[in-house]
């Protein structure tokens, strides 16, 4: 059984082309990052709105779109694809899947996965910053 990290993009970027995990610059991304690691996975992915499940090192430009804006039914179809996407990284039905993304990114991801983990479920922003930064290596 694998670890792999979920984490969510977030709006706050550069405005060039980086590591995607370099392009991310706000606080709740930063940390939530540095959680990640301290927790040893075998993985950590991002999810986005436009780019699906990508690895940290992945090459891309700054962009604006989330799932805060878009209908029910277009989150169905980005979640099936991600699923897809994440099948090909991961046993579905065996790894333990920590997701560090709000709950329109993980609603539709949730029932295609056997073992998962929310640490942050149900806590503000306020309370998850306070957490990560309690949590961190």
């Amino acid at each position: 059984m694998k670890k792999i990290v979920l984490i969510a993009c977030a709006s706050k970027k550069l405005d060039k082309k980086t590591k995607a995990k370099d392009l991310y610059i706000s606080p709740l991304f930063k940390l939530g990052l540095r959680y990640a690691y301290s927790l040893n996975p075998g993985k950590i992915f991002i999810i986005s709105a436009k780019h699906g499940l990508f690895r940290l090192d992945k090459e891309i430009g700054p962009y604006n779109l989330t799932l805060n804006n878009m209908k029910d039914s277009e989150i169905r179809i980005w979640a099936s694809g991600v699923l897809k996407q994440l099948k090909k990284e991961a046993n579905l039905d065996k790894d333990e899947i920590i997701f560090l993304a709000g709950k329109k990114y993980r609603k539709y991801l949730i029932p295609g996965i056997k073992n998962y983990k929310i640490p942050l479920q149900g806590l503000g922003i306020g309370k998850q910053l306070k957490f990560l930064k309690e949590n961190v290596n």
